[in-house]
């Protein structure tokens, strides 16, 4: 298969806000044109897009993974499911041999035990790291455990079973994990190379780190009782965000196989996880502090490229950070682009092979008009975007 690249970039404005925080509770920062930044991590918006799956309803759940330690549980609760004649405890064990036969090492969670009361059964087993697998993985364990039930060590003593223990683990992966890989030290063979790679999202301008003082009344207080029941400090900024994805849609395809479903075209799967991520990605927002900042918002502008080259960000078009000194960071962000985008595509680009589509809104990003096919909402550039992808998979090489 040809490779077909997906670059994603955004320009987004976020208010007064602590969106991800670092060690010491402040707003993470970067030092990026020889300026601090204001800094978003890859980690807190690929979690913020995944989360988005299922919140917005842009996949099935059965096209969705877990990431959990409780894998033992989630396998027992599956063997329970098939064979209610197996106790709990029966269906926990089981479970945690079958889990043990793909390599994964589980332990009785020290804690747990320690906190358990006298007479209460021992915690459940679990991995001693997260593991991510799809709901089909966890089906086709439980499916194997119970067939092993009436000896399991036997049964997973048998070569042929315990491969095929380690062959449910690393088939019919679910779309988050084709997306964002899967890492597992302990068993590298069903270790999945991420489709996606997401840049730590930074300010288009210089930003300083700020402090709110804040104060808590204790409401039981009589007009005697002068004071706050509380205060303390936190963290924030405010900045204009430049957000930037790559997703290698070969890869993609690579890593889902033949789908989820039987009577399905290869293409199939591959678009519905293209539009997902694409939607899931420009309109998904990490929740740090939200309760406290209220920070809902959404991109000014964004900007999709279908390419056979290379990935290309677009940040180096902020190198020079843009002043603020005009009220405003999104129009000269958006002139920025405008500007760069081209220059940097007649240098390095490929004209025949490369797809563009624009959303933008508002007047400050008028510049941006050109840059490519304008759509009128995110639905419309999301279908946009997967018809082209389909047709890409299925254009003869």
């Amino acid at each position: 298969m040809n490779r077909i690249f997906l670059d994603v970039h955004a320009l987004q404005t976020v208010p007064p806000s602590n969106i991800n925080r670092d060690d010491t509770g402040a707003p993470k920062t970067a030092v990026y044109g020889g300026v601090p930044r204001a800094r978003v991590s890859s980690q807190a918006w690929k979690r913020a897009t995944r989360t988005s799956f299922k919140d917005e309803h842009l996949l099935d759940a059965s096209e969705l993974g877990v990431r959990t330690k409780k894998i033992v549980e989630a396998v027992a609760s599956r063997i329970s499911a098939l064979d209610p004649s197996l106790t709990d405890e029966t269906a926990l064990w089981i479970a945690d041999e079958t889990v043990k036969a793909t390599g994964l090492k589980t332990e009785a969670p020290k804690r747990k035990a320690d906190s358990a009361k006298e007479g209460e059964p021992d915690p459940a087993p679990e991995a001693k790291y997260l593991v991510f697998l799809s709901t089909r993985q966890l089906d086709g364990l439980a499916r194997l455990a119970v067939d092993g039930a009436a000896d399991i060590t036997a049964f997973l003593k048998d070569k042929k079973n315990k491969d095929k223990a380690k062959a449910l683990a690393d088939t019919r992966h679910s779309v988050d994990i084709a997306l964002f890989g899967r890492m597992v030290a302990d068993v590298p063979d069903i270790n999945v190379d991420a489709a996606v790679q997401v840049a730590h999202a930074i300010s288009v301008h210089r930003v300083e780190n700020e402090s709110d003082y804040y104060t808590a009344v204790d409401d039981e207080n009589t007009d005697a009782e002068t004071g706050a029941g509380m205060i303390g400090t936190v963290d924030f900024n405010s900045a204009t965000l430049y957000r930037y994805a790559a997703l290698g849609v070969h890869q993609l395809a690579a890593n889902l196989g033949q789908g989820l479903r039987e009577e399905e075209s290869r293409s199939e799967p591959v678009r519905r996880a293209v539009e997902a991520f694409v939607h899931g990605f420009v309109a998904s927002l990490p929740t740090g502090k939200i309760n406290t900042f209220g920070h809902h918002t959404l991109p000014d502008a964004v900007i999709v490229k279908l390419r056979t080259t290379r990935p290309v960000s677009f940040v180096a078009a902020f190198e020079e950070p843009v002043r603020g000194d005009q009220g405003g960071h999104v129009r000269p962000a958006s002139e920025r682009l405008s500007e760069y985008i081209p220059d940097i595509e007649r240098a390095y680009g490929d004209k025949d092979s490369t797809a563009t589509w624009v959303l933008r809104v508002g007047p400050n990003t008028q510049k941006l008009a050109g840059i490519g096919t304008e759509s009128d909402n995110l639905d419309e550039l999301v279908a946009a975007v997967g018809k082209a992808i389909v047709e890409r998979l299925e254009k003869p090489a």
